[in-house]
């Protein structure tokens, strides 16, 4: 050991540091020496120090501290200071596994310290010495020092590289390391043991529920454990309520955890709700938000917290998104996490649902535009008389950069209120007329700036990107929005701020995705680019004035050419590529949760590709009559895009490009979605093997069907008591005149009502087994009624040509729901409907 202090007394390795440094070391390396080393130290460490004198074991653990109080972050990369690390680290394991009453708390402080002032690079390597003695002494019978060694384990666990994940699960599950810590917190209680006790445990589990999804089961599942936290949570001590939070969030990145919270969930999202109340500390609110991100992982689980506590939740999220409600001063990064985290949450607005309604009730309209606009004042605003000012107002706003890392989020909330913005909202009777304007005076501004600069976004500002995607998307949400007020008001403004250059952004816009088609483009800012240019056509086609402009300008051919391209080269990418912020951090450390496939899902070029061909298919009158059509008189490239969109009804994973996809072949006479399975399903269609059912029209034609088909395509033809999975079934009186028992080999003869045309309905009842069909105009005026009466729904928008509502999932042509106990209902689908199966 005198060896190694002579190593380091040399001059070359005393640079940079103070002489009181120096001599601290010298004795460090002093008291080091009083012990013994020999053979190996351990996963790590070359050598091992041992000494089994008490005194000894204290004089080096005091010199240890000495030496760490005066190492600064300046120096703590130094070579003496590196090079010191493993003889300190080969004492504290020994003294630590010794297990010495009088030295313990010492040395445990020892450990904290270490890994307070070390840099967590050099010490990653000593995780497995120093933690194996660490976890052994979790529940010491002195609890300051179980509280130190709780401490520790929790800083070493927290800053820990991804390869030595695996290593150091396996020592936590030697150790039993879960179990311990639930036991302890089952045990504890205020009135015989420190909160602070209660708090290094608790955050420590939370930490290991957070790298390792296989500790989550053992917590969850422990109803006693269970039953201690939620005691814990409601008590006023708010330290408490932050420790319990985290314990909750870790939880809660398990989705069948996240369930059971929720089952009995109502005292615990009012718990939650009260601590993200803009009276509790900023600590406590952040967890509070957190902890709703973790719940409201997927739609079912938010939709499932909305049924339980919806106007409380959102008033939480529009207040934790007011920055009026950190009273005055600069935003410090506590407040802008704290904002940051429940922008986040805001974007639950992505999924349909009542909480929309709460949002507009709480203000949300007057939240954004502050965290727009800096300087933002109604009083000033109203004396603007002219859109021109208004404008001009918001462009001085904008250039200010106020708060920027926050505008992807708002311009996605904005989108998504817009989106699914009932058609008859009126901000009038709610006051808030002026913050919507001014709102979509911002967003058409940004998305007016973004299609100019064309390429140079990505090259100018790396954090340009995401917003001038989610801005431009905005608008188009907000174009196409149901609601009447909020399109009429952005179609209108979007005119006026174009119209000095629009159709010159136009012209490029064009140009630009013409030459993507057309080339071997790759690149992220290719792709981005492409994205504001398809987004844009989409919004120069919503506005009548521009319509001709694109269509002279070959829009229906660029548009037709990019689909096409997209498809064939199978582009698939997801908005999230543009969008970093949507990345949740949970997400990366999520288990047991089924995430249901975003509606424009992977496919977002070819969703936006179809939205732009549908609008100029919709405005053009270039596709010919329906007529022309089924007899043939088509040219070869409405064929050919014919072909392309069938395959897309087929094979894309998405339900938005399919819709749309969908949309633009009901122009060419083509109704619903032509799918794999359906036309499997469509083989049975007046095969009389395995029908039970047999319709009866006026003129004694008759039709044979399969109740079991129908039970999960269109309910509403099967007669009463004719689901043969004994389940009710649906009837409709203006559909169904009588039905009865048959004789035969038919369950129910059903006989339909006169007004019903026989043509139509075997047509309907093509969509029903195949989930398509094909129909002149004429056809298409008799099928009308017929699909409303049976509640078709996405056949009747088709049949309507309604543009596709977003979100509106596909019709599934999936039987195998109906493939329950009951025999019958195997028979049938198997020998039918999936001949292949046995």
């Amino acid at each position: 050991m005198r060896a190694s202090n002579s190593k380091h007394g040399g001059g070359e390795n005393n640079r940079g540091i103070s002489g009181h440094l120096f001599t601290l070391h010298q004795r460090l390396f002093y008291a080091l020496s009083l012990g013994t080393r020999c053979g190996e130290g351990g996963r790590e460490l070359k050598s091992k120090w041992k000494s089994t004198d008490i005194e000894i074991q204290r004089h080096v653990v005091r010199s240890i501290a000495a030496f760490l109080d005066s190492v600064t972050a300046d120096v703590s990369h130094h070579p003496l200071v590196k090079d010191s690390v493993a003889h300190i680290v080969e004492a504290l394991v020994w003294i630590l596994q010794y297990k010495s009453g009088a030295v313990l708390s010492m040395a445990a402080n020892a450990v904290v310290k270490l890994l307070t002032v070390i840099p967590s690079s050099i010490l990653q390597r000593y995780i497995l010495d120093l933690g194996d003695p660490l976890l052994s002494l979790l529940s010491f019978t002195q609890l300051e020092v179980a509280i130190s060694c709780a401490t520790a384990m929790n800083m070493f666990l927290s800053n820990l590289i991804v390869k030595k994940e695996k290593q150091v699960w396996e020592m936590l599950k030697e150790r039993n390391t879960v179990a311990c810590i639930v036991n302890e917190i089952r045990k504890f209680s205020y009135e015989t043991m420190p909160i602070n006790y209660f708090q290094t445990i608790a955050s420590l589990l939370s930490t290991i529920m957070w790298q390792w999804p296989l500790s989550r089961y053992a917590v969850w599942n422990d109803t006693i454990l269970m039953k201690v936290l939620d005691t814990l949570l409601v008590k006023p001590d708010l330290s408490v309520k932050v420790v319990v939070l985290k314990l909750y969030s870790s939880l809660g990145l398990c989705g069948n955890a996240a369930k059971k919270l929720l089952d009995n969930g109502e005292a615990l999202l009012q718990a939650m709700v009260l601590c993200m109340d803009s009276s509790c500390p900023l600590a406590v609110r952040t967890e509070g938000f957190r902890l709703a991100q973790c719940l409201a992982t997927n739609e079912q689980n938010f939709l499932r917290m909305t049924s339980l506590c919806c106007e409380p939740l959102v008033k939480a999220v529009v207040c934790g998104m007011n920055r009026w409600s950190f009273g005055p001063g600069r935003f410090l990064s506590d407040k802008m996490s704290l904002l940051v985290e429940a922008c986040h949450l805001g974007l639950v607005t992505r999924w349909a649902g009542r909480h929309h309604i709460y949002f507009w009730n709480h203000g949300i309209e007057k939240i954004l535009l502050d965290l727009i606009l800096e300087d933002f004042n109604d009083q000033h605003v109203q004396h603007f008389l002219s859109l021109e000012e208004q404008i001009t107002m918001a462009q001085v706003g904008l250039n200010k950069n106020f708060l920027l890392v926050l505008r992807p989020y708002i311009w996605n909330i904005l989108g998504w209120l817009a989106t699914y913005c009932e058609e008859d909202f009126s901000p009038n009777v709610k006051g808030n007329e002026l913050h919507i304007k001014v709102l979509i005076i911002c967003a058409c501004l940004e998305f007016a700036n973004s299609i100019s600069m064309g390429h140079q976004i990505c090259e100018i500002d790396a954090m340009q990107a995401p917003r001038s995607e989610s801005a431009s998307w905005a608008v188009l949400m907000m174009v196409y929005s149901p609601c009447k007020y909020i399109a009429s008001n952005a179609r209108f403004i979007l005119s006026e701020i174009l119209l000095p250059n629009g159709k010159d952004y136009l012209k490029n816009l064009l140009h630009s995705l013409n030459y993507v088609s057309s080339v071997e483009c790759s690149g992220l800012s290719y792709i981005h680019q492409t994205v504001i240019d398809l987004v844009g056509l989409a919004c120069y086609l919503a506005l009548p004035e521009y319509q001709r402009h694109v269509i002279e300008g070959k829009g229906m051919k660029i548009a037709s050419d990019f689909v096409t391209w997209c498809w064939s080269d199978h582009m698939h990418i997801k908005r999230q590529r543009f969008n970093p912020h949507w990345d949740n951090k949970f997400l990366k450390r999520t288990c047991c949760w089924v995430h249901a496939e975003e509606w424009e899902g992977d496919d977002v070029l070819l969703l936006y590709g179809l939205w732009a061909l549908a609008e100029l298919v919709h405005h053009s009158g270039c596709v010919k009559d329906n007529r022309d059509i089924c007899s043939g008189g088509v040219n070869s490239e409405e064929i050919h895009l014919r072909s392309i969109l069938q395959e897309i009804c087929n094979d894309s994973s998405s339900d938005g490009p399919k819709w749309f996809a969908a949309y633009i072949l009901s122009h060419f006479g083509f109704y619903g979605f032509p799918s794999k399975l359906g036309k499997r399903v469509g083989k049975a269609l007046n095969e009389e093997g395995h029908a039970d059912i047999q319709f009866i029209l006026r003129d004694g034609e008759t039709m044979s069907v399969h109740s079991i088909v129908l039970k999960i395509r269109c309910p509403s033809l099967l007669p009463p008591e004719a689901s043969p999975c004994d389940e009710k079934a649906l009837t409709n009186s203006s559909v169904i005149d009588d039905a009865q028992k048959a004789h035969g080999k038919f369950q129910k003869e059903v006989r339909l009502s006169a007004h019903v045309d026989s043509q139509a309905l075997l047509r309907l009842l093509e969509y029903v087994y195949f989930g398509f069909l094909e129909a002149g105009d004429e056809l298409v005026n008799k099928l009308k009624p017929l699909a409303k009466s049976c509640n078709l729904q996405s056949l009747l928008r088709l049949l309507y040509r309604k543009s596709p509502k977003w979100g509106t999932p596909v019709p599934s042509s999936d039987l195998a729901v109906a493939l329950g106990p009951v025999g019958h209902c195997r028979s049938v689908l198997k020998s039918v409907c999936f001949p292949g199966i046995h």
